[in-house]
């Protein structure tokens, strides 16, 4: 069988609880198909990045699976009917990774991408800023000399 992780969005005014049943639903699904949810993560609340169906936040979840094709495309049949959920996707993997996923990893556990920035190196001397001469500071109420234009 197929491996597939899963993870679908729920609306934000429904309970933990809801939620749960929710994934007890869908697990009965692939289950009456021939599958199994091998591991269901509760990422939790959170907000979205832009209004989806009117909601500002969502309950996301993960449900790693290993069920035959036709018990996925049934489980996604029944979450379009479904109010509840707003978004869903499904991908097939290879493998499903060991321990938790990269979102239930504390931000000290994930290994670092750019390290301290000290990597890009010192910029040295920015060198000579032209005609424009120093640069001034914010709160300098003088105006601005005029800036000479060829194309007038």
């Amino acid at each position: 069988m197929a491996l597939y992780e899963h993870v679908f969005l729920s609306r934000q005014d429904i309970s933990n609880q809801q939620v749960d049943q929710l994934v007890e639903t869908f697990r009965g699904i692939l289950e009456n198909n021939g599958g199994k949810v091998l591991k269901v993560e509760n990422w939790g609340l959170k907000t979205l990045a832009y209004r989806i169906k009117k909601n500002r936040k969502a309950y996301y979840t993960l449900l790693n699976i290993e069920a035959p094709s036709t018990a996925v495309d049934e489980m996604e049949r029944l979450m379009r009917f479904n109010e509840d959920v707003l978004r869903y996707i499904t991908i097939r993997v290879e493998a499903h990774e060991e321990g938790p996923s990269a979102m239930m990893q504390k931000r000290d556990d994930r290994p670092r991408r750019g390290g301290d920035r000290g990597e890009r190196g010192d910029r040295g001397d920015r060198g000579d800023r032209g005609d424009r001469g120093p640069r001034r500071d914010r709160d300098d109420d003088r105006p601005r000399r005029p800036r000479d234009h060829d194309s007038e």
